[in-house]
């Protein structure tokens, strides 16, 4: 099978080629910068915008990926409008016309009401994909952990203060480790499950708080509870507003918003889709080997039955 994975030199996209290639799959990855591999494609999304310009690079695949996304607007083009919608949309339409697969990588929580553009950016990439009508699977992960990802680096990196200044926020989450989305978008790229759900939405073991997740990434690292601060909520948004002018940190004013809801799947496919619970997020994750229901691990794929393994 031969997949093309956009984005696939990203936190996301790396984690799902290695799962990919490990099941032997041939994987095309696209991204901004061509590298010297011969599976490398340069893409740029900012400039596919018609369903003529992904026709070429469509051909001979049989499932796509699409792992790209921007946390902030970028110069050369780049905007939400483009890279979540106006692109998205298109690669759905040339994928349709040529009988392709198409696997989304997007977010819990989004929402049409969000005064994000970032927020409101995806959503509409969603419902453009939706609407075209072929063989697509939207996956909505929670909150990810894991190396490399700038987000994860910066929870990991604020769990080891001592001192933290927290958001007062009712806002949950469910974090999982990017290797295990990894492994659940190959099983969906490479085995004819039927009957699956248009949206799927994926999380960890357990559902917690920004503040409760880092201090269980604190005691994962062997370190007491921190002590920690409330801030109240205008004066976060205040500093998301001053870190997306100096693109610092992953605190966007879309993030700002994201974490104030209950970003926590509705089904959790994650184990579903793994035959097993997830990997535990954090520094030690020696406690995955936790094994779900033999009737979930033992189905082939054109028998699976998502509301019996519910």
């Amino acid at each position: 099978m031969r997949v093309l994975v956009l984005g696939g030199n990203g936190f996301i996209g790396k984690s799902i080629v290695t799962q990919l290639q490990m099941q032997g799959a041939e994987v095309l990855i696209g991204s901004r910068k061509k590298s010297a591999n011969s599976n490398s494609l340069e893409v740029h999304l900012q400039s596919m915008l018609d369903i003529k310009d992904w026709l070429p690079l469509l051909n001979g695949v049989d499932v796509v990926v699409n792992c790209v996304g921007i946390l902030r607007e970028r110069k050369g083009g780049e905007t939400y409008e483009k890279v979540h919608t106006l692109a998205p949309a298109a690669l759905a339409q040339a994928r349709a016309q040529l009988g392709i697969r198409m696997i989304h990588i997007s977010a819990i929580g989004l929402t049409m009401q969000a005064k994000s553009r970032f927020i409101r950016s995806k959503l509409l990439g969603e419902h453009a994909i939706l609407n075209s009508g072929a063989d697509v699977t939207i996956v909505r992960p929670s909150l990810l952990d894991g190396e490399g990802g700038f987000g994860a680096k910066w929870f990991r990196r604020v769990a080891t203060w001592p001192l933290q200044l927290v958001m007062q926020s009712e806002g949950l989450v469910a974090p999982l480790q990017v290797t295990d989305l990894g492994e659940a978008v190959a099983k969906l790229c490479l085995n004819g499950y039927v009957n699956l759900p248009k949206v799927m939405e994926l999380g960890g073991n357990e559902t917690m708080t920004i503040p409760q997740y880092l201090n269980w990434l604190r005691a994962t690292g062997q370190r007491k509870p921190a002590a920690q601060i409330a801030v109240p909520k205008m004066m976060v948004r205040l500093a998301s507003h001053i870190f997306d002018m100096l693109a610092w940190t992953p605190l966007s004013f879309g993030h700002f918003e994201l974490m104030q809801g209950k970003n926590v799947p509705a089904v959790n496919w994650l184990p579903i889709l793994l035959g097993r619970t997830p990997t535990a997020t954090g520094l030690m994750l020696e406690n995955s080997t936790k094994k779900w229901p033999k009737k979930t691990l033992n189905l082939q794929p054109n028998q699976f039955d998502p509301l019996e393994a519910a």
